[in-house]
């Protein structure tokens, strides 16, 4: 459902918590119903989450020149990372997965996680690499994971 309704079910007490994005409860100014904040290192978010894209025709040459200096090179990296482990895996809203990329002095680390919708198994990994292989990071990263128990949790959702 949307923000609303799981905030009226965490009211109501059908929920006893609910984790959704900060930036959109402060966007919808409910920014005062956030009582934590999750790093990374606690929970891996939604591969992409929090990035901005920006769509333009390629032959709108004048528009791409005037977005250019918009792309931030570290965050166009990592997001290709995350997105590149969310494909090889088949990600979607339904799959329960999570990929974080993060650039250091030119060095990616890419975490990910793939888990079973009730929380009774998870399988989780790293690579790191240089930040212009971000593709194949995450492909590495998703094979990896699949090949340690991810391939029958996600032949499970399959199933279902």
């Amino acid at each position: 459902g949307n923000v609303d309704t799981r905030v009226r079910k965490l009211d109501e007490g059908q929920f006893e918590a609910v984790i959704l994005a900060a930036s959109g409860l402060k966007r919808l100014g409910l920014g005062h119903r956030i009582t934590a904040l999750l790093a990374p290192e606690e929970c891996l978010p939604a591969p992409g989450q929090g990035a901005l894209g920006l769509e333009c025709r390629l032959d709108r040459g004048d528009l791409v020149e005037l977005l250019a200096p918009l792309a931030d090179v570290k965050t166009v990296h990592c997001v290709a990372a995350e997105r590149a482990f969310s494909r090889a895996l088949a990600g979607s809203c339904n799959v329960p997965l999570g990929a974080y990329a993060e650039i250091e002095g030119g060095r990616m680390r890419l975490r990910g996680f793939v888990g079973a919708p009730d929380g009774t198994r998870t399988v989780e990994g790293e690579r790191s690499g240089e930040a212009g292989d971000a593709e194949a990071l995450g492909l590495g990263l998703a094979e990896d994971l699949r090949s340690r128990g991810a391939a029958e949790i996600l032949d499970g959702l399959r199933k279902e």
